[in-house]
C-alpha cells in the first residue's frame, strides 16, 4: 500500500494510468493477492484508486485524493514537498493557527499553559535542528490543544507530519535555526496575558515570516 501510494503521489503513476492485472501486480511486488486486494481498498478508501468493471484499477485525478489525509501526507513530505506544496501549507496555516492562537489565549488552562511554556524553553535550550524541530512541533501542538476546540486538537493529528517537514525545511533555508523564537515569544506572552488579538497578530507574523521568499524579514527579526 505504502509502496503504491507513494509511486502515486510521487507522480510515477499518473493520473489516468491503469495499473496492471491483479495477479501480475502482485508478482511484480512480490506479495499475496489477497494483500494486494486490502492495499487497494486502502488506496481507493483515500480517494487515490478506482476500480471499475472492463476497465481495471486506475489512478485518480489529485483533486479527488484526500490530500489531508495522514498517510498522503507523509507520502508527500518523504518526497520533499514541492515549493507549491510548501506555500499551499502556510496559507492552510493562516487559516487555522492565527484563530488557535486567539482562542488559547481565552480559554487556556494554567495546565495547558504551562505545557505551552515547556515546548517554548524546549526549542530555546535546542542545540541541534532536530532538536529544535521536535520542540517548534510540540509548541504548535500545545497551542492547539489550549484551544479546547476537539476539532482543531483533531486537525493537528492529521497534518503533524507535514507540519513537522514544514518546520525543518524552513529552519534549514537561515544560518540561525533559533530565528523566529522571538515569534514564539510574543505568542506565548500574547496567550499567558489573555490578549486574544495579541496572540493572533503574532502568530500571523510569525507565519508570514516563515513563508517569506527571501530572508530579509528573518534577519530582522535577528536583529531585533
Amino acid at each position: 500500500m505504502h509502496e503504491l501510494g507513494r509511486r502515486i503521489v510521487g507522480g510515477e503513476l499518473r493520473p489516468g494510468d491503469v495499473l496492471p492485472r491483479e495477479e501480475l501486480l502482485a508478482e511484480q511486488m512480490n506479495v499475496s493477492r489477497t494483500a494486494l486486494r486490502e492495499a487497494m481498498k486502502v488506496l481507493s478508501a483515500k480517494g487515490l484508486v478506482e476500480s471499475r468493471t472492463k476497465v481495471g484499477t486506475r489512478v485518480r485525478d489529485p483533486r479527488y485524493w484526500h490530500q489531508l489525509d495522514a498517510d498522503v501526507l507523509a507520502w508527500r513530505c518523504a518526497l520533499m514537498p514541492t515549493e507549491d506544496f510548501v506555500q499551499k501549507l502556510a496559507e492552510m496555516r493562516e487559516i487555522i493557527e492565527p484563530s488557535a492562537a486567539a482562542a488559547a489565549a481565552r480559554r487556556g488552562s494554567e495546565e495547558q499553559l504551562k505545557r505551552l511554556e515547556a515546548a517554548y524553553a524546549a526549542m530555546d535550550a535546542a542545540q541541534t535542528l532536530d532538536a529544535w524541530a521536535e520542540a517548534d512541533l510540540d509548541f504548535h501542538e500545545a497551542l492547539l490543544s489550549a484551544t479546547n476546540n476537539e476539532l482543531m486538537i483533531s486537525l493537528f493529528s492529521v497534518i503533524e507530519t507535514a507540519l513537522g517537514t514544514f518546520f525543518v525545511l524552513s529552519a534549514r533555508t537561515v544560518k540561525n535555526f533559533k530565528y523566529s523564537l522571538p515569534h514564539h515569544r510574543k505568542v506565548l506572552d500574547a496567550v499567558r496575558r489573555r490578549q486574544p488579538e495579541a496572540a493572533r497578530r503574532a502568530m500571523q507574523r510569525m507565519i508570514a515570516d516563515s513563508s517569506a521568499p527571501t530572508n530579509k524579514t528573518r534577519r530582522h527579526v535577528e536583529k531585533g
